[in-house]
């Protein structure tokens, strides 16, 4: 079975194309998503092998959540898209799957026949469209937020509770269902130990201390660990 995950903003078309795909007793569709907030989160969570992707939907567009996928672990990518010649100009030249809005029985069953041949994550759509992470999906408790990447002064992980963010505004604390990777691969902050990074703008001072390991204090005065493995991000404690 080819695990499956429908994203789009707009109720009956996600609906449709749903009642389409299960019409093909290869494709199991585990999740649908009505934005990019449900979306990250059902994929982080039961790795689909292919998700059909809305381009236009509200605050997180398609190819803004891609910039926000862990690339090591990408499901193969089929656009859906109602508008833009540009786009659909850029998905042919590239080879990229794509579906028009409505999506059409005959058109879908193409598409569906090549996932069958191969499902595999394809590395031209990561290339040819991700961005660089400039905004990140967070909420605190039940509220959704955007936050932008330059706010961030600090990224950790905790075994328990997940990636948690603190920001400049008023030191604020958020979470989200983004991994640390997914920084590493496209954003401005630095890895500075496994389960932390940090904003080079926020840095105050770093120090060295025993056992080759550092620590960084930034002017919101928080205390970051640096740990022996990425010293070489901080050549000036190396």
């Amino acid at each position: 079975m080819i695990r499956t995950i429908i994203v789009d903003d707009e109720p009956n078309a996600r609906e449709d194309l749903e009642k389409k795909i299960k019409a093909d007793p290869e494709f199991d569709v585990i999740g649908t998503s009505a934005n990019a907030f449900e979306a990250i989160k059902d994929i982080n969570n039961k790795h689909p092998d292919v998700v059909f992707l809305d381009i236009q939907m509200p605050r997180i567009s398609g190819v803004e959540m891609l910039s926000m996928l862990d690339k090591d672990n990408m499901p193969r990518i089929v656009f859906v898209t109602a508008h833009g010649e540009y786009a659909i100009e850029a998905f042919k030249k590239n080879a990229i799957d794509f579906l028009l809005k409505p999506v059409k029985d005959d058109r879908l069953h193409i598409t569906l026949a090549r996932l069958k041949e191969n499902h595999q994550p394809q590395p031209v759509v990561t290339e040819a469209l991700s961005t660089e992470l400039t905004f990140v999906p967070c909420y605190q408790g039940s509220r959704d937020y955007l936050i932008n990447v330059k706010e961030i002064i600090h990224a950790y992980s905790n075994p328990m509770t997940g990636v948690h963010l603190v920001t400049g505004d008023s030191d604020q604390e958020f979470q989200t269902n983004l991994p640390l990777k997914v920084f590493d691969d496209n954003s401005q902050l630095k890895r500075c130990h496994r389960q932390h990074m940090i904003n080079p703008d926020y840095i105050k001072f770093i120090e060295k201390l025993e056992n080759g390991l550092g620590q960084i204090s930034t002017y919101g005065n928080h205390t970051i660990p640096v740990s022996r493995n990425f010293m070489d991000n901080f050549p000036s404690i190396t």
